[in-house]
């Protein structure tokens, strides 16, 4: 693995709006997230469409968290609303439904990430049951939890995680990796054919200031990893040793941070930080490109996207030849 620096990064893009979740296709097209209530569109040729939607379902606009392109060009958002979530389905005329608003006869809470596995299933986190939500940016957080929907009815697969963040299947279906932001870690589910989790594996803990959020496999077998807080992108090989790609963040902020958070006290002021990062709170990657070896990264305050090349390139996820 390469290590790049702040100097290496380039930007894409203007005036996004919390770029929180960014995909990748083999065409060449980014989707992000957009914090005007649906998705932002990065044409290979430098221009910018947005995609926007509203529904009565919902008492205020969508807050899309994590998105995923779907094979009809249609988007799949994670609604990370003050006290509703759920999934919903966007179209580009501006059509937004509901797909998913409950699990086992209860209204999903502010909805964290959505993702396709390969096999076309999908995987929902929630990331805590408490509100407001940063009341659970504790080191004993564990009330999220991973919904999983293979068409013969939405259900709770794995609970008692450590405030669940993005999660991401691995290209065979074998495994589900997550990431737990507040207690510090990757862990990682065997996954059975009929979509049971096995025992939750840890594959890797993080230091002061490393808060994963984000994260995306390669084809050599690692996992990489982006922290908020630190403004750090890790790459866990697969032998668990944690190195780092980037660093772009402030030690004394990660270092005011960490009593705080030891403490139980941390909100959600602290992770924006006193200073000012060029990764903007660093908060998704995806691999992309004509060979899938450049990593973009999306992220929670700027209004670009950033991108490097990687050495290694990113696996093929199940929407890289959907049409943009």
């Amino acid at each position: 693995m390469n290590q790049v620096s702040a100097d290496d990064l380039s930007s894409l893009g203007h005036d996004l709006r919390r770029p929180e979740s960014v995909l990748a296709t083999a065409a060449g097209d980014l989707f992000t997230s957009n914090a005007a209530g649906g998705v932002s569109h990065l044409h290979p040729d430098g221009s910018h469409s947005q995609y926007l939607g509203q529904t009565d379902d919902l008492s205020d606009i969508v807050h899309p968290n994590g998105i995923t392109l779907e094979p009809d060009g249609s988007f799949l958002l994670a609604h990370l609303g003050q006290t509703e979530g759920g999934v919903f389905r966007l179209h580009r005329d501006g059509t937004l439904v509901p797909e998913l608003r409950e699990v086992e006869g209860t209204e999903l809470p502010p909805t964290n990430h959505v993702i396709r596995d390969a096999q076309g299933r999908m995987w929902v986190t929630v990331s805590t049951t408490m509100s407001p939500r940063d009341t659970d940016f504790r080191p004993d957080a564990h009330r999220g939890y991973v919904v999983l929907d293979d068409g013969r009815g939405a259900r709770v697969v794995a609970e008692g995680l450590g405030f669940t963040n993005e999660c991401c299947p691995s290209q065979d279906g074998r495994w589900l990796y997550v990431n737990e932001t507040f207690t510090r870690r990757t862990s990682r589910f065997p996954v059975s054919e009929d979509g049971v989790l096995g025992d939750k594996e840890v594959i890797a803990e993080f230091g002061p200031g490393e808060f994963p959020d984000g994260l995306a496999l390669d084809v050599d077998g690692g996992v990489w990893v982006v922290c908020v807080v630190s403004n750090r992108v890790l790459r866990i090989a697969p032998d668990g040793k944690v190195g780092t790609w980037l660093d772009a963040g402030s030690q004394a902020h990660v270092d005011s941070v960490e009593p705080i958070y030891l403490a139980g006290d941390m909100r959600a002021d602290q992770i924006a930080g006193r200073g000012e990062s060029v990764l903007g709170q660093v908060s998704s990657l995806a691999f992309g490109g004509p060979d899938r070896r450049t990593v973009y990264l999306g992220s929670l305050r700027n209004e670009h996207i950033l991108h490097a090349p990687s050495t290694v390139a990113g696996v093929e996820p199940p929407h890289w030849r959907f049409g943009g």
